[in-house]
């Protein structure tokens, strides 16, 4: 990789480039990501009151939390081959105006405004519309980082963008329990202004992404010409690579195995993944002699451990230009702690430990997942590969709150649930270790 020297001889103009990029694009669409999580899972905690007030079972909330994720497949790669040929900015500024609004709806579920719906019905309807809205956000931001990082950096890259789950989870967890408790405004039950005042964050940022993106390099007025000839003439490299190995032509994504492959084991994870987010509060509210602080604090700390584990986790697989063990092993450790917390239910202090412990590898595999369809394909090829893995995948977050769910309405606790979701990690960290490892070099970044 040329990495020339700026006129000062002591800070290169690639690293001047790469921090400046960083700087400017990575705490936004943090924080985008931020709110998509926290409008996607605040289910989990403001169903602990709906389920009292709209009459909803376990089975009801687990399947209207899944099926988000109907309607988030149906749009995903659309929407990303969208981000790729049209415009990132101003189609995630569309997103997020779009999910925000039906977001905020969801706080009106069951009042008068929705008379001509039952309660269940308007509760799947929105949720699937949310899922329509929302479609494209996660890939079409994957795809985005891709026209401003080279592969060396996308592990540790994405690390810093897939933060934004854990510490969505570690925000709202709180802050949902708190306006769910605390608010009552107009004699609103507080989980209606759970959804409200969590949507409207949503519409606004929409609003500010429209001016604050900047589709490709070429366009960014903010970096000094030296520094955008760099990332221009870096990407350039890395893209014709790509397109000699034949991964430019659109239907490579379709035709190559490890696309299929990466698309099974994002189903696999993403069902544990999401059954254990949805009902981890739920889970946790029932240990025995535990006080509401207490529980908060073992519904949040998994996450905690879950945001450092991804940025050790990224950060050490771009050194070493390892990829397939960086998936492999956090899946894998996932699992095993899935399954003990499961074995221990009974046993506050373990199930407790097992939980935490599952949330520090789970979320692990994520930045460096999220390098492989990258390294083989670009432009269109590559926004279609990963279209078709995060749909196909997160088709995942239907079935494990669902299945999780009627488990839990059958056998009258959570334990069978989570020996579902172990098995599901399981599968996805023994599919890992097939994945084909490519290092991260400048002679071979395809």
């Amino acid at each position: 990789m040329n990495d020339k020297l700026s006129i000062g001889g002591d800070v290169s103009i690639g690293s001047r480039a790469r921090k400046r990029i960083t700087k400017r694009l990575l705490p936004f669409l943090v924080l985008l990501f931020l709110v998509a999580f926290l409008d996607r899972t605040n289910i989990a905690v403001a169903q602990l009151q709906m389920k009292g007030d709209l009459g909803f079972t376990d089975a009801i909330i687990g399947t209207g939390a899944g099926i988000f994720f109907l309607g988030y497949f149906l749009l995903e790669i659309p929407g990303t081959l969208i981000v790729e040929r049209w415009s990132a900015r101003k189609w995630i500024a569309r997103i997020m105006v779009s999910w925000g609004i039906i977001a905020t709806m969801m706080g009106f579920i069951g009042l008068p405004i929705f008379q001509f719906l039952h309660a269940e019905a308007q509760f799947n309807s929105l949720r699937f519309i949310l899922g329509l809205a929302e479609a494209g956000f996660f890939p079409g931001v994957i795809v985005y980082l891709s026209h401003w990082f080279l592969y060396e950096d996308r592990a540790k890259t994405k690390s810093f963008f897939l933060i934004g789950i854990p510490l969505a989870t570690i925000i709202a967890t709180p802050l949902s329990q708190w306006i769910m408790h605390s608010v009552k405004w107009l004699d609103y039950s507080g989980w209606r202004w759970v959804f409200i005042l969590e949507g409207l964050p949503a519409v606004i940022l929409g609003i500010v992404t429209w001016f604050y993106l900047t589709d490709r390099p070429q366009q960014a007025r903010w970096l000094p010409e030296d520094e955008k000839a760099w990332i221009v003439a870096e990407l350039e490299k890395e893209h014709e690579a790509k397109v000699v190995n034949g991964g430019e032509r659109i239907m490579s994504g379709l035709k190559n195995p490890q696309v299929w492959l990466l698309a099974t084991i994002y189903f696999c994870a993403v069902t544990g993944m999401y059954g254990f987010t949805f009902f981890l509060p739920a889970v946790v509210e029932r240990f025995k002699g535990t006080s509401v602080v207490v529980q908060t604090l073992i519904s949040t700390l998994p996450y905690v451990l879950g945001l450092i584990a991804i940025l050790v986790n990224g950060a050490h697989s771009d050194k070493t230009g390892e990829r397939r063990w960086h998936t492999a092993i956090p899946l894998l450790l996932a699992a095993v702690s899935m399954a003990l917390a499961a074995f221990f239910a009974n046993n506050t202090v373990l199930a407790a430990t097992f939980l935490c412990l599952l949330g520090a590898t789970l979320y692990a595999y994520l930045p460096v997942f999220w390098t492989h369809p990258t390294a083989r394909l670009t432009a269109s090829s590559a926004a279609l590969a990963i279209g078709l893995i995060n749909s196909i995948g997160n088709l995942g977050g239907f079935v494990g709150p669902k299945i999780v769910g009627a488990l839990k309405t059958d056998s009258g606790n959570f334990q069978s649930g989570l020996w579902f979701l172990a098995g599901c990690i399981f599968v996805a960290g023994i599919l890992s270790i097939a994945l084909t490892n490519k290092k991260s070099n400048s002679s071979a970044v395809s």
